[in-house]
């Protein structure tokens, strides 16, 4: 039992990881794609530099399994932005996508919220130490 727990563990974090890091390219090569998007975010180019290397700490954290869940919580952040963008902007398709860059993005934010709740433990623990520093 503990095993299939392990591999379902490691491949969200491999999920999530690959999707992210996979983006960057695109991201950081200013691909006619990835500036239509954030163009029309008005967020040309600081938005999707900064979305970049977001999403590239977010996916060493996850990857990392002791900061897996601060990347996981990262993740869900950058990728509820992107949701949302999709739904109130840009829409589900974007330049005859068929919809992927959205499915990533719900890919991802799934991926992250499963991987939040299996290390619930792990955050707790970090809320609980950050409590401790700041009560007298």
């Amino acid at each position: 039992m503990i095993q299939i727990q392990t591999i379902f563990h490691w491949t969200l974090r491999i999920i999530a990881a690959i999707i992210m890091l996979q983006t960057l390219y695109f991201k950081f090569s200013g691909s006619e794609e990835s500036v239509y998007i954030f163009t029309q975010m008005n967020m040309e180019p600081w938005g999707r530099y900064a979305t970049g290397i977001a999403e590239l700490i977010a996916a060493l954290l996850i990857l990392y399994k002791p900061t897996t869940s601060i990347g996981a919580f990262l993740a869900i952040g950058i990728m509820s932005g992107a949701i949302v963008s999709h739904l109130l902007v840009l829409g589900i398709e974007v330049k005859n996508d068929k919809g992927l860059l959205f499915i990533y993005a719900l890919t991802v934010w799934i991926s992250a919220l499963i991987l939040l709740w299996l290390n619930r433990n792990q955050v707790l623990g970090f809320l609980s130490k950050l409590l401790k520093k700041r009560l007298p």
